[in-house]
């Protein structure tokens, strides 16, 4: 299992056209792929990175720190594909 923290970086947050390019990414990689949010916190959300709907109505918001989790056998290029896509910013800004 992997685990890497990202931090949301486009103004507009994770709205529908990002929720949906994490979720497209992700059912790329047969590995297990989950999206905490607060991690560790009461509030604490985890949603399933591969249902767009889930990904959506986690509502992360400009600069929210995320965790991305991975388990499986490809867990460390979805981990790294997804990172990409928040440190390119959704190709928005």
């Amino acid at each position: 299992m992997i685990e890497k923290q990202v931090t949301v970086m486009n103004r507009a947050g994770i709205h529908a056209r990002p929720a949906a390019l994490i979720a497209q990414t992700s059912n790329k990689f047969s590995s297990n792929i989950s999206i905490k949010m607060n991690a560790g916190l009461p509030s604490e959300i985890e949603i399933n990175a591969k249902s767009i709907m889930g990904v959506i109505t986690m509502a992360a918001g400009y600069k929210t720190v995320l965790l991305i989790i991975a388990d499986g056998a490809d867990e460390q290029q979805a981990v790294d594909a997804i990172t990409t896509l928040f440190e390119n910013k959704f190709e928005e800004d």
